[in-house]
């Protein structure tokens, strides 16, 4: 449901990134249900003279809320990126404050998005708002619903919306947490591909006692799955580590210790670098399994994602000035970690991800010091009058 503008939450400024964080926490926008938040940012950004176009997609789900917004017309447009969807808060009795009450204690702010990744968007806001309107060019925001859930109605459709209008966006900065203990130690330029596959095994069910009229499949799948694993897949790449394959479930389905199972079935993910095309993974993974002579089945998931890689140049070298100016850190050019929804951004413009410390992102008690709230808010300032310093 859509709330009403007077029925918004209320904060003293939005150029105060600490506030608006604390009031995106208390909109509790559990995937997918982050319309409220969606509504929060649209308002404030509509009062800042941006131009807000409010996309809704359903593709058989429910309705996911989107925006898109702009302040400018001209380019080059510096477009910051992120997601207002959270993960659900788990035991709600564990926290020590309440989940989505926004609380502050010590200095620092509690609540399930505070890393992820609501703090960051509200510095990104504040340093926006701050900034005005430039000159020359444009500042963007693209914003979803629905990064923690299937990513089907998010930011790969808000991309697809972008090029059927004939949007251009020149440059993302994306606000998910990147640093693993301070802010300024890593920004992220590049993210690994992820492939799943399901492989199955069939044999023939029948009695321990009596194997020679049984066909156990669970001593072939082994011999796949070690095929799979026994050699690494690569050694990595200049700005990638090396891809890697993990079974994550075996799964026969028999709780009997008297029968043989008919069937045996594992599920794989692989995290992979810039060394394998998805094609020429898969195609490694097919070779790798018929070496073993075993008669299997194999399905890959949809879900797949290439990697990526924003080769470093003026825009990482201006991303990391504007972290190293603000922080006195150089940040590591990082691509580790999981997905993100940079995969998608990346199709349209050169994309980087920046955001707070990553710690406690998922977390029971998920919490970010109020200074660095602020710090970031300072960096995307920085980002922001260097980009359009440099590239207007």
């Amino acid at each position: 449901m859509t709330i009403a503008p007077d029925a918004l939450p209320t904060f003293p400024d939005p150029r105060e990134p600490v506030a608006l964080a604390q009031a995106l926490i208390r909109e509790p926008s559990v995937t997918p249900h982050a319309h409220g938040a969606v509504d929060l940012v649209a308002h404030v950004l509509e009062g800042a003279g941006y131009q807000v176009e409010r996309l809704v997609f359903d593709t058989g789900g429910p309705a996911i809320p989107n925006l898109y917004a702009r302040i400018g017309t001209s380019h080059p447009n510096l477009c910051f990126a992120g997601h207002l969807d959270v993960v659900p808060p788990g035991d709600v009795a564990l926290w020590n404050y309440g989940p989505f009450a926004g609380e502050i204690a010590d200095g620092v702010l509690y609540g399930r998005g505070a890393v992820d990744m609501k703090g960051g968007l509200a510095a990104a806001l504040a340093a926006a708002i701050r900034h005005g309107a430039p000159r020359k060019g444009s500042i963007s925001f693209l914003i979803t619903g629905d990064e923690e859930g299937l990513n089907v109605d998010g930011t790969v459709k808000v991309v697809e919306w972008l090029k059927a209008r004939g949007e251009q966006v020149d440059h993302c900065v994306l606000g998910e947490p990147t640093n693993p203990q301070a802010l300024g130690d890593a920004i992220k330029i590049g993210r690994r591909g992820s492939l799943s596959g399901l492989l199955t095994v069939n044999g023939k069910q029948g009695h321990v006692a009596y194997p020679e009229l049984a066909d156990n499949p669970i001593p072939l799948l082994l011999n796949l799955l070690g095929a799979l694993t026994t050699a690494p897949l690569d050694q990595g790449s200049e700005f990638f580590q090396p891809s890697n394959l993990e079974v994550v479930s075996i799964d026969v389905g028999n709780s009997a210790s008297n029968v043989i199972p008919a069937q045996a079935r594992a599920l794989f993910n692989v995290r992979f670098n810039d060394r394998f095309t998805l094609a020429g993974l898969k195609a490694e993974i097919t070779s790798r399994l018929d070496g073993a002579g075993v008669p299997y089945t194999l399905a890959f998931r949809n879900d797949a994602s290439e990697s990526f890689l924003t080769a470093p140049g003026p825009f990482v070298d201006l991303v990391r000035a504007a972290v190293a100016e603000e922080t006195g850190r150089q940040p590591e050019t990082s691509t580790s970690g999981g997905t993100s929804d940079a995969r998608f951004i990346k199709d349209i413009c050169p994309v980087v991800e920046f955001g707070l410390v990553s710690r406690t992102l998922h977390a029971v008690n998920e919490a970010t010091p109020i200074s660095d709230i602020e710090d970031l808010a300072r960096i995307y300032g920085r980002i922001i009058a260097l980009y359009f310093e440099r590239f207007a």
